[in-house]
């Protein structure tokens, strides 16, 4: 099995000469080197997973899939050119609607909210002016230090905050700490690193593997959790969802936390699915996740 490692592709020149288009010139220029960059990945990249993935979600032969996939790697750096161009202050150049943001305004006291590798969640983050929630986005800050130190010196002050997933745990206690502020965190769920442990659940009808560590987290601090997603609709425009938060039970024992673990778990890859399959070439999971190839 294909094993992600929290690293995206490309160096720091390629994003030196994004940046430049996406700061001197209006967004097209950028996507339009982009379609060749992505292309070139496309080529060059093992793409059996992606065959495999939109065969079953859109049920497309080889032929049709390889599109799908070219689809796919474009709308990926286009959301990574549009993060960029936010973060750096161009947010004004885009637009937003949303359902269910008063779900997440509702969480006064805090909580969790998990998304999936959809659109890009720290652009929704910026995007809607009216979330007064402070937010904390727990992630692997795997990126090589010059392209990270590169991305930072462009970037305008972020409304939200980046815990940093430690081999020591130690984000366990920032976790707890904007807990105690009554703030929001917001971690992924439809991703695993290597050899960690995950679930197993029906995914468009064959078992697929997901992350054990957010929904036990999320239970296990015994907060609201709410689902949620953000989409880019058009080449400016994006859309925000969130379902209505939700306190389940405490984990009282080794038996009810696998059983309340497995809940969460269930109704998360539920409402991921149904995004998917509205939107199959913008959930940017390049690896593979199904247990059944077949």
């Amino acid at each position: 099995m294909s094993k992600w490692k929290g690293q995206s592709r490309g160096n720091k020149l390629g994003y030196s000469i994004f940046i430049y288009l996406i700061q001197n010139f209006p967004l097209v220029f950028a996507y339009g080197l982009l379609r060749f960059v992505s292309f070139y990945f496309v080529l060059f990249s093992n793409k059996e997973h992606q065959y495999l993935f939109f065969n079953r979600v859109c049920k497309t032969n080889r032929f049709q899939s390889f599109f799908k996939i070219v689809q796919n790697n474009f709308l990926f750096g286009q959301v990574l050119v549009d993060k960029i161009a936010i973060l750096s202050g161009n947010r004004k150049r885009f637009t937003y609607t949303h359902d269910g943001i008063e779900n997440i305004e509702g969480m006064k006291e805090g909580g969790f909210l998990i998304g999936a590798h959809m659109g890009n969640w720290e652009i929704a983050s910026e995007l809607l002016d009216n979330f007064s929630v402070k937010v904390n986005v727990l992630m692997l800050e795997a990126e090589r230090a010059e392209i990270k130190k590169l991305l930072s010196s462009v970037q305008a002050e972020k409304k939200m905050n980046i815990i940093a997933i430690n081999e020591d745990l130690s984000h366990l206690i920032e976790i707890q700490k904007a807990l105690d502020r009554k703030e929001l965190v917001v971690l992924h769920g439809d991703r695993f690193i290597g050899n960690a442990k995950s679930i197993s659940i029906e995914f468009f009808g064959k078992k697929a593997r997901f992350p054990y560590g957010p929904f036990y987290m999320a239970a296990k601090f015994n907060q609201p959790i709410s689902f949620v997603f953000a989409i880019k609709e058009t080449k400016k425009h994006y859309h925000f969802y969130a379902s209505e938060a939700k306190v389940y039970p405490a984990l009282s024992s080794i038996k009810k936390r696998t059983e309340i673990v497995q809940s969460i778990a269930s109704e998360y890859v539920q409402l991921l699915q149904n995004r998917v399959a509205k939107y199959p070439t913008q959930w940017f999971n390049f690896y593979d996740f199904w247990e059944e190839k077949k």
